[in-house]
């Protein structure tokens, strides 16, 4: 009785030994799988973290996502519109040139301007030694720099379409056409619609955010052309027919009393 005893207990000590290696290997696995789930919903969130950062650069890059913007005003018709624009426009085109590349975060001012004002130093020089010399070497270099300072500032034109998605045409040689033909007018409409839409360092801020502080703001007139505030007071609505009485008394009381002042 005893041996049978001490060999039941025996194999009731290997069954819970058993049990409890089983329990083990199972809290194991479950460990295991919560791990791999934490891992993989910390991966989600990292990417879609990564997702939104990426969308939002996006936005703030000015690129519009599916926003089809235009530009302001047209080419020939407008270019008079914003007056101080076209003055630099005409009188120092190299200076308009460069504050157009800062706005849209294309480079320097200083040395965008001083490429522009180098093309146009060369076809200056060019014109005047054919004049001089009558060397028809001269006048190729000329034209050489102007086509050279039309493919530039259409290269740059293109870039600021594609990155603000500004309508046109997807191709490029209509932008240096544009330069070729009529530059001031072209950076005329190029200023107004990075003054107007309050573009800085790139970012393309829109109408609604221009703050025209004095008279020195740039684009200040054309916003307050388009937001004109009312100074026409505001009344309140005359009484309806409806609040008026029908039955033969005064037609100018009104039907419901007025509040009497509480004593």
């Amino acid at each position: 009785m005893a041996a049978a005893a001490r060999e039941e207990e025996a194999s009731t000590a290997a069954r819970s030994r058993q049990e409890e290696e089983g329990e083990e290997e199972a809290m194991a696995v479950l460990d295991f799988d919560m791990l791999c789930a934490s891992v993989a919903l910390a991966a989600e969130r990292r990417k879609d973290s990564a997702a939104a950062a990426a969308a939002v650069a996006t936005v703030e890059a000015g690129g519009g996502g599916g926003v089809q913007r235009m530009w302001e005003g047209d080419v020939v018709l407008d270019c008079l519109e914003d007056r101080r624009i076209a003055l630099e426009a005409a009188c120092c085109p190299c200076y308009r040139f460069g504050k157009n590349m800062r706005r849209a975060n294309l480079g320097s001012c200083f040395l965008q301007a001083m490429v522009y004002f180098i093309s146009l130093v060369a076809i200056l020089v060019s014109l005047i030694a054919f004049s001089v010399t009558r060397h028809n070497i001269y006048l190729y270099m000329g034209l050489s720099s102007v086509l050279l300072i039309a493919i530039y500032t259409g290269y740059f034109r293109r870039r600021i379409r594609k990155q603000f998605n500004i309508r046109g045409t997807d191709s490029s040689l209509d932008d240096c056409v544009l330069h070729l033909i009529c530059p001031c007018c072209t950076l005329c409409q190029e200023a107004r619609t990075l003054e107007i839409n309050n573009v800085q360092c790139g970012i393309w801020h829109g109408r609604g955010d221009t703050i025209c502080l004095g008279s020195n703001g740039e684009g200040n007139k054309a916003f307050a052309a388009l937001h004109k505030s009312s100074f026409v007071p505001i009344k309140s609505p005359e009484l309806c027919g409806m609040d008026r009485t029908s039955n033969g008394a005064n037609e100018h009381e009104p039907l419901v009393p007025s509040a009497q002042p509480e004593q």
